[in-house]
Protein backbone atom coordinates (compact mmCIF):
# COMPACT_ATOMS: atom_id res chain seq x y z
CA UNK A 1 0.00 0.00 0.00
CA UNK A 2 1.44 3.41 -1.13
CA UNK A 3 0.32 6.70 1.16
CA UNK A 4 1.13 10.01 0.44
CA UNK A 5 3.21 12.04 2.73
CA UNK A 6 0.15 14.39 4.14
CA UNK A 7 -0.92 10.92 5.16
CA UNK A 8 1.83 9.70 7.21
CA UNK A 9 1.94 13.29 8.83
CA UNK A 10 -2.09 12.50 9.33
CA UNK A 11 -0.66 9.50 10.71
CA UNK A 12 1.69 11.19 13.17
CA UNK A 13 -1.28 13.26 14.06
CA UNK A 14 -3.53 10.69 15.06
CA UNK A 15 -0.78 8.62 16.51
CA UNK A 16 -0.66 11.95 18.72
CA UNK A 17 -4.11 11.98 20.08
CA UNK A 18 -3.89 8.42 20.50
CA UNK A 19 -1.26 8.87 22.78
CA UNK A 20 -2.91 11.83 24.27
CA UNK A 21 -5.89 10.52 25.01
CA UNK A 22 -4.01 7.50 26.83
CA UNK A 23 -2.19 9.71 28.99
CA UNK A 24 -5.65 11.71 29.51
CA UNK A 25 -7.92 8.82 30.41
CA UNK A 26 -5.56 5.68 30.79
CA UNK A 27 -6.78 2.09 29.28
CA UNK A 28 -9.56 2.87 26.19
CA UNK A 29 -7.88 5.24 24.37
CA UNK A 30 -6.35 2.82 22.23
CA UNK A 31 -9.40 1.91 20.38
CA UNK A 32 -9.63 5.38 18.53
CA UNK A 33 -6.43 3.99 16.67
CA UNK A 34 -8.36 2.35 14.14
CA UNK A 35 -11.22 4.80 13.21
CA UNK A 36 -8.59 7.38 13.51
CA UNK A 37 -6.53 5.29 10.74
CA UNK A 38 -9.56 4.71 8.23
CA UNK A 39 -11.03 8.12 8.49
CA UNK A 40 -8.57 10.58 9.13
CA UNK A 41 -5.77 9.08 7.46
CA UNK A 42 -7.71 7.62 4.80
CA UNK A 43 -6.33 3.50 5.05
CA UNK A 44 -8.17 2.23 2.33
CA UNK A 45 -8.34 -1.07 3.56
CA UNK A 46 -10.02 -1.66 6.77
CA UNK A 47 -7.79 -4.68 7.31
CA UNK A 48 -4.94 -3.16 7.19
CA UNK A 49 -5.95 -0.25 9.63
CA UNK A 50 -6.60 -2.87 12.34
CA UNK A 51 -2.98 -4.64 11.51
CA UNK A 52 -0.92 -1.51 11.24
CA UNK A 53 -2.37 -0.18 14.53
CA UNK A 54 -2.45 -3.16 16.54
CA UNK A 55 1.33 -3.05 16.41
CA UNK A 56 1.08 0.57 17.08
CA UNK A 57 -0.91 -0.16 20.15
CA UNK A 58 1.68 -3.02 21.17
CA UNK A 59 4.73 -0.79 20.79
CA UNK A 60 3.05 2.27 22.80
CA UNK A 61 2.09 -0.27 25.94
CA UNK A 62 5.38 -1.88 25.96
CA UNK A 63 6.62 1.59 26.61
CA UNK A 64 4.18 1.92 29.53
CA UNK A 65 5.16 -1.31 30.70
CA UNK A 66 8.63 -0.51 31.59
CA UNK A 67 7.53 2.81 33.98
CA UNK A 68 4.94 0.46 35.63
CA UNK A 69 7.90 -2.54 35.70
CA UNK A 70 10.04 -0.05 37.49
CA UNK A 71 7.43 1.29 40.00
CA UNK A 72 6.49 -2.86 41.18
CA UNK A 73 3.25 -2.18 39.58
CA UNK A 74 3.28 -5.75 37.67
CA UNK A 75 2.46 -8.91 39.06
CA UNK A 76 4.91 -11.27 36.60
CA UNK A 77 3.34 -14.72 37.00
CA UNK A 78 -0.53 -13.58 36.68
CA UNK A 79 0.50 -11.49 33.42
CA UNK A 80 2.32 -14.07 31.83
CA UNK A 81 -0.54 -16.92 32.38
CA UNK A 82 -3.68 -14.58 31.26
CA UNK A 83 -1.30 -13.57 28.16
CA UNK A 84 -0.01 -16.86 27.36
CA UNK A 85 -3.85 -17.90 27.03
CA UNK A 86 -4.72 -14.45 25.28
CA UNK A 87 -1.93 -15.41 22.28
CA UNK A 88 -3.85 -18.21 21.37
CA UNK A 89 -6.84 -16.47 21.16
CA UNK A 90 -5.43 -13.34 19.70
CA UNK A 91 -4.13 -15.31 16.88
CA UNK A 92 -7.50 -17.58 16.08
CA UNK A 93 -9.54 -13.60 16.55
CA UNK A 94 -7.49 -12.49 13.79
CA UNK A 95 -7.96 -15.35 12.01
CA UNK A 96 -11.72 -15.08 11.94
CA UNK A 97 -11.05 -11.09 11.47
CA UNK A 98 -8.54 -11.32 8.41
CA UNK A 99 -11.87 -13.33 6.65
CA UNK A 100 -14.66 -11.39 7.79
CA UNK A 101 -15.82 -8.33 5.02
CA UNK A 102 -14.01 -5.47 6.43
CA UNK A 103 -17.30 -3.60 6.61
CA UNK A 104 -18.71 -5.47 8.54
CA UNK A 105 -15.72 -5.77 11.11
CA UNK A 106 -16.18 -1.66 11.14
CA UNK A 107 -19.49 -1.95 11.81
CA UNK A 108 -19.02 -4.88 14.70
CA UNK A 109 -16.27 -2.29 15.74
CA UNK A 110 -18.52 0.36 16.35
CA UNK A 111 -20.79 -1.45 18.61
CA UNK A 112 -17.73 -2.40 20.44
CA UNK A 113 -16.74 1.26 20.78
CA UNK A 114 -19.96 1.79 22.48
CA UNK A 115 -19.79 -1.14 24.95
CA UNK A 116 -16.37 0.55 25.91
CA UNK A 117 -18.31 3.40 26.23
CA UNK A 118 -20.52 1.93 28.71
CA UNK A 119 -17.90 0.26 30.81
CA UNK A 120 -16.18 3.86 31.24
CA UNK A 121 -19.49 5.28 32.08
CA UNK A 122 -19.41 3.35 35.43
CA UNK A 123 -17.32 3.42 38.76
CA UNK A 124 -14.57 2.02 39.51
CA UNK A 125 -13.99 1.58 43.51
CA UNK A 126 -12.82 -2.07 44.40
CA UNK A 127 -9.56 -1.70 46.33
CA UNK A 128 -8.61 -5.01 45.78
CA UNK A 129 -6.25 -7.40 47.58
CA UNK A 130 -2.49 -5.93 47.26
CA UNK A 131 -0.96 -9.72 48.41
CA UNK A 132 -3.22 -11.11 45.32
CA UNK A 133 -1.12 -14.00 43.51
CA UNK A 134 -1.91 -16.44 40.90
CA UNK A 135 -2.13 -20.21 41.99
CA UNK A 136 -3.82 -23.38 41.27
CA UNK A 137 -6.96 -22.05 42.79
CA UNK A 138 -7.65 -19.13 40.52
CA UNK A 139 -4.90 -20.21 37.63
CA UNK A 140 -7.70 -21.70 35.63
CA UNK A 141 -10.06 -18.65 35.64
CA UNK A 142 -6.95 -16.75 34.81
CA UNK A 143 -6.39 -18.62 31.76
CA UNK A 144 -10.66 -18.73 31.07
CA UNK A 145 -10.19 -14.56 31.09
CA UNK A 146 -6.97 -14.66 29.52
CA UNK A 147 -7.84 -17.14 26.34
CA UNK A 148 -11.56 -14.78 26.14
CA UNK A 149 -9.83 -11.75 25.72
CA UNK A 150 -7.14 -12.65 23.47
CA UNK A 151 -9.78 -13.58 21.18
CA UNK A 152 -11.49 -9.69 21.22
CA UNK A 153 -8.16 -8.38 20.67
CA UNK A 154 -7.48 -10.28 17.89
CA UNK A 155 -11.06 -9.95 16.21
CA UNK A 156 -10.73 -6.48 16.33
CA UNK A 157 -7.23 -5.74 16.60
CA UNK A 158 -7.47 -3.41 19.99
CA UNK A 159 -5.27 -3.67 22.88
CA UNK A 160 -8.36 -4.61 24.69
CA UNK A 161 -6.88 -2.89 28.19
CA UNK A 162 -10.90 -2.16 28.76
CA UNK A 163 -11.41 -5.92 29.02
CA UNK A 164 -7.85 -7.08 30.29
CA UNK A 165 -7.68 -4.75 33.24
CA UNK A 166 -11.50 -6.08 34.61
CA UNK A 167 -10.39 -9.28 33.90
CA UNK A 168 -7.48 -9.39 36.23
CA UNK A 169 -9.11 -8.48 38.54
CA UNK A 170 -12.18 -10.23 38.56
CA UNK A 171 -9.99 -13.63 38.27
CA UNK A 172 -7.48 -12.88 40.77
CA UNK A 173 -8.70 -9.73 42.84
CA UNK A 174 -5.61 -7.59 42.42
CA UNK A 175 -5.97 -4.07 42.99
CA UNK A 176 -6.67 -1.80 40.29
CA UNK A 177 -3.13 -0.32 39.83
CA UNK A 178 -1.79 -3.42 39.50
CA UNK A 179 -4.21 -4.66 37.45
CA UNK A 180 -3.23 -1.72 35.02
CA UNK A 181 0.34 -2.19 35.41
CA UNK A 182 0.07 -5.90 34.62
CA UNK A 183 -2.68 -5.31 31.61
CA UNK A 184 0.70 -4.15 29.57
CA UNK A 185 2.30 -7.46 29.56
CA UNK A 186 -1.31 -9.08 27.91
CA UNK A 187 -1.78 -5.82 25.42
CA UNK A 188 1.68 -5.76 24.09
CA UNK A 189 1.80 -9.70 23.61
CA UNK A 190 -2.26 -9.64 22.10
CA UNK A 191 -0.71 -6.85 19.52
CA UNK A 192 2.05 -8.34 18.50
CA UNK A 193 0.53 -11.79 18.04
CA UNK A 194 -2.57 -9.70 16.21
CA UNK A 195 -0.23 -7.36 13.86
CA UNK A 196 2.37 -10.60 12.98
CA UNK A 197 -0.72 -12.76 12.06
CA UNK A 198 -1.96 -9.85 10.09
CA UNK A 199 1.92 -9.27 8.45
CA UNK A 200 1.61 -12.67 7.37
CA UNK A 201 -1.14 -11.50 4.92
CA UNK A 202 1.07 -8.37 4.03
CA UNK A 203 -2.27 -6.07 5.99
CA UNK A 204 0.23 -3.93 8.10
CA UNK A 205 1.89 -0.86 6.71
CA UNK A 206 5.15 -0.40 8.43
CA UNK A 207 6.53 2.92 8.00
CA UNK A 208 2.40 4.35 8.87
CA UNK A 209 2.75 2.62 11.88
CA UNK A 210 6.55 3.83 13.11
CA UNK A 211 4.66 6.98 12.67
CA UNK A 212 2.26 6.24 14.70
CA UNK A 213 4.09 4.78 17.12
CA UNK A 214 6.06 8.49 17.21
CA UNK A 215 3.07 10.27 17.33
CA UNK A 216 2.02 8.52 20.33
CA UNK A 217 4.81 8.52 22.23
CA UNK A 218 4.89 12.17 21.91
CA UNK A 219 1.30 12.85 23.00
CA UNK A 220 1.25 10.49 26.12
CA UNK A 221 3.73 12.92 27.82
CA UNK A 222 1.58 15.90 26.93
CA UNK A 223 -1.85 13.61 27.62
CA UNK A 224 0.61 12.45 31.57
CA UNK A 225 0.60 16.56 31.79
CA UNK A 226 -2.56 17.88 31.35
CA UNK A 227 -3.92 14.88 33.25
CA UNK A 228 -1.66 16.04 36.51
CA UNK A 229 -2.60 19.50 35.96
CA UNK A 230 -6.26 18.23 35.55
CA UNK A 231 -6.19 15.48 37.73
CA UNK A 232 -9.41 17.40 39.95
CA UNK A 233 -11.48 17.01 36.86
CA UNK A 234 -10.78 13.27 36.24
CA UNK A 235 -13.93 11.87 36.56
CA UNK A 236 -15.49 14.46 34.51
CA UNK A 237 -12.71 14.03 31.97
CA UNK A 238 -13.76 10.30 31.71
CA UNK A 239 -17.22 11.15 31.18
CA UNK A 240 -16.15 13.48 28.13
CA UNK A 241 -14.08 10.60 27.05
CA UNK A 242 -16.46 7.94 26.95
CA UNK A 243 -19.19 10.48 24.92
CA UNK A 244 -16.27 11.04 22.16
CA UNK A 245 -16.42 7.41 21.83
CA UNK A 246 -19.84 7.29 21.50
CA UNK A 247 -19.83 10.23 18.73
CA UNK A 248 -16.97 8.26 16.65
CA UNK A 249 -18.97 4.98 17.06
CA UNK A 250 -22.20 6.30 15.37
CA UNK A 251 -20.57 8.09 12.73
CA UNK A 252 -18.67 4.63 12.09
CA UNK A 253 -21.98 2.75 12.29
CA UNK A 254 -23.31 5.55 9.67
CA UNK A 255 -20.93 4.94 7.52
CA UNK A 256 -20.19 1.19 7.49
CA UNK A 257 -24.10 0.93 7.52
CA UNK A 258 -24.15 3.15 4.11
CA UNK A 259 -21.51 1.27 2.03
CA UNK A 260 -23.08 -2.07 3.56
CA UNK A 261 -26.81 -0.85 2.22
CA UNK A 262 -25.06 0.89 -0.74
Amino acid sequence: MTLSLTQYLLGALSGSLVGLSLGLFGGGGSILAVPLMVYLVGVPSPHMAIGTSAFAVAANAAGNLVTHARLGNVKWRCALLFSGAGILGAVLGSTVGKAVDGQHLLFLFAILMIGVAVLMFRERGRIGDPAAECNRRNGPKVLGYGGATGIFSGFFGIGGGFLVVPGLIASTGMPMLTAIGSSLVAITAFGLTTSANYALSGLVDWPLALVFVAGGLAGGVAGAFIARWLSGRKSALNVAFAGLIVAVALYMLFRSGQTLLG
